[in-house]
Formats: C-alpha cells, sequence, structure tokens
C-alpha cells in the first residue's frame, strides 16, 4: 500500500532538490512529447482551420487504453514533413533539461512514417539529427533513438523498421537500439524472434513493450515472450506482480523495468495508484526505474513522476537518489559515460 506524505522536510526543498537530480530517462516516445502549444503550431501549419487552443486540449483527454492510442494518432497526425520532426525534437530536448534529465533514450515509430506517412524515413531521421543537435548544443542534455515498431502492424513490418535502423546507426550512433509498442493482444513478442536475432546481431540494443495490458495471465506470458526473445529492458512490466517466478527471474537477472507510474492510471492499465506496484517491485529487489513515456498525453513528465514516487508512494531523498542510479546503470551509454554520471548522481546533494 503506498504512503503518503503530508509534508516535506523541513530541512530541505524537495521538489527544487528532485529537479535538480541528474536523471535519465529510458522509455519515452517522441511522438508522444507534443504540448498543446506546439500541437497548435503545427495545426496552424497543415490544417484548412487550424484548431483552437480549447480543441487542441481536447485531443489529450480520453478514458482507457484504445482512447488514448486513438489520441496519440490524432496528436501525430499532424506530423506531416522532417520540418515538424525537426521541431518537435528540439522542443523535447528543451523540456528535459528544465527537468534536471541529462539523458534520454527516446523511442521514434518507424512503423508510422512507413505505414501511415508511406515515405521513407531518411529525411525524418536527417530533421530529428538537426533538431537532437540543436538541442543538445544548447542545453546539454543528451539522446539516444530507439527505433519503435508497431506490434499489430505484423512481423513484417517489424522487420524492415528493424533493416531500416540497423542501415543508418552507421550513419547516426544515436540510433542505439529497437523496441516493439502497440497492441500486446495482436502481436505476440513470440512474432519477432526472428527479427529481434538479426537486430542484435547488427550491433543493436533490445527493449520492449510488454505487460503494460492484458489479463494477469496474459500480461505475465508477454513479458516472459519479450525476456525470451532477448530483450535487455522490459517497458512496463504492470503484469508481472501476477507471477512468482517472473518476479524471481526479474530480479535475480536484475533485468530493468521501465516504469511508467501516471502513464499506466491514465491509459486504464492499473486501476489507480494503490494498486500500481512500483513500491513492491523496488522493495522486492527488482531493477526500477521511473519514466514518463508520453508527457503530455498523461499529464505527467519526469519530475513530476518523480515527485509522485516521493508524495504518494513513500520514496525518501536517498530511494530517489538510487532510481536515479538504476536509470543509468540500465541505460545504453558507454561505460566512460555511465560512470560520470553516477559520480555525478552520488555527489548531488
Amino acid at each position: 500500500m503506498p504512503q503518503k506524505r503530508t509534508k516535506q522536510s523541513p530541512e530541505i526543498d524537495v521538489p527544487a532538490w528532485v529537479r535538480g537530480l541528474p536523471k535519465v530517462e529510458l522509455h519515452l516516445h517522441l511522438e508522444g512529447t507534443i504540448l498543446p502549444e506546439t500541437l497548435l503550431q503545427l495545426s496552424k501549419r497543415h490544417d484548412a482551420e487550424p484548431l483552437t487552443a480549447a480543441a487542441a486540449k481536447k485531443l489529450y483527454v480520453y478514458e482507457n487504453f484504445l482512447g488514448f492510442m486513438d489520441s496519440f494518432k490524432a496528436v501525430s497526425s499532424r506530423l506531416k514533413g522532417p520540418d515538424d520532426y525537426e521541431l518537435i525534437t528540439y522542443n523535447m530536448v528543451r523540456e528535459l533539461a528544465a527537468q534536471g534529465i541529462v539523458h534520454a533514450e527516446v523511442y521514434i515509430s518507424f512503423g508510422i512514417i512507413f505505414y501511415w506517412k508511406h515515405a521513407e524515413v531518411e529525411p525524418f531521421v536527417e530533421a530529428i539529427e538537426r533538431g537532437r543537435v540543436r538541442g543538445e548544443s544548447e542545453f546539454g542534455t543528451t539522446i539516444y533513438w530507439l527505433i519503435d515498431a508497431v506490434r499489430h502492424f505484423g512481423a513484417e513490418e517489424a522487420a524492415k523498421v528493424f533493416r531500416k535502423a540497423a542501415e543508418l546507426r552507421h550513419q547516426y550512433p544515436s540510433i542505439v537500439g529497437i523496441g516493439i509498442g502497440g497492441d500486446e493482444a495482436r502481436g505476440s513478442a513470440d512474432l519477432f524472434k526472428e527479427s529481434y536475432a538479426e537486430a542484435k546481431a547488427a550491433g543493436l540494443r533490445l527493449t520492449a513493450h510488454a505487460g503494460e495490458t492484458g489479463g494477469r495471465e496474459s500480461g505475465a506470458a508477454s513479458i516472459w515472450s519479450a525476456i525470451n526473445i532477448g530483450a535487455e529492458r522490459i517497458g512496463h512490466a504492470l503484469a508481472a506482480q501476477y507471477d512468482p517466478d517472473l518476479l524471481e527471474i526479474l530480479a535475480t537477472r536484475q533485468i530493468p523495468l521501465e516504469l511508467n507510474v501516471t502513464s499506466n492510471i491514465r491509459t486504464g492499465s492499473c486501476p489507480d495508484f494503490d494498486q500500481h506496484p512500483i513500491r513492491e517491485y523496488f522493495e522486492s529487489g527488482l531493477m526500477v526505474t521511473i519514466n514518463s513515456d508520453d508527457p503530455p498525453m498523461f499529464g505527467s513528465n519526469l519530475f513530476e513522476e518523480y515527485m509522485l514516487a516521493y508524495e504518494r508512494f513513500g520514496f525518501t531523498l536517498e530511494q530517489l537518489r538510487e532510481l536515479a542510479a538504476n536509470a543509468v546503470e540500465a541505460s545504453f551509454l558507454p561505460p566512460e559515460r555511465k560512470l560520470a554520471v553516477l559520480r555525478s548522481v552520488e555527489l548531488y546533494g
């Protein structure tokens, strides 16, 4: 049961401390970082009748996971060309830096570009790289890209996405890994086993969304499948709480979990905060990391997720430091950068 705090420590300004804590984010979707004000800019560029501020805000309102998927599609559909991707990338880096995030590993969906836009990805990658380089130069936060395939588009489309990622990583070293997202019920991780092996052989790191939706058995089975195809990190992993054997494997192997608490509540994947397993996972010795997923869509960025862990789930500041260190350890940063960031986390405050 989460422990609620009634007041902050009198000796420390907790929000300022949390904001200043060097943080790494591991589960963030580029297309899900579009703020309502940025959506208005995109609408003015592309819509015959631009959205009003009220209409834009309504697109961020939904009732369940499928409603979220519809909202996500409605917002991201305003991304028409490469310049739009450059804009949202630069804005994302600016927002991350303002929260004290020193590094982020960000999903971008080639599947959406291939499948919805029927376009080649190279101009879009050039654009996000322009936004990344400019943002990193101005704000200091570094970005790696994880190329995301959409499960329910099928294994063939995913193979196409992963091969393109492998091809482009030679030109863009910031492309470091792959993942699968989307509707787990329509795309078991087992379908992507060969593609994951091929991606690994090409030098890409492997992640997977799993156990976010579905029942107790199907959700846990989804996580088992993700582990079995070689996923090095698991996104969400909500359903692991229902399978003691799975919890033991996750703890023993220290497989990093990319938890997204507010996301899970807003999509209805978890009924309420009191039933979220973040505290149980942490106390069971699992390698827990905190992430925001799609901040404007869920109304909570990474800084606010850390504050939620402190205020609602009773994590101490030292435990927040541990969570920050976990994210550094679980990142795909090279060893020397990891050590430097870990040192800054240890020495902070």
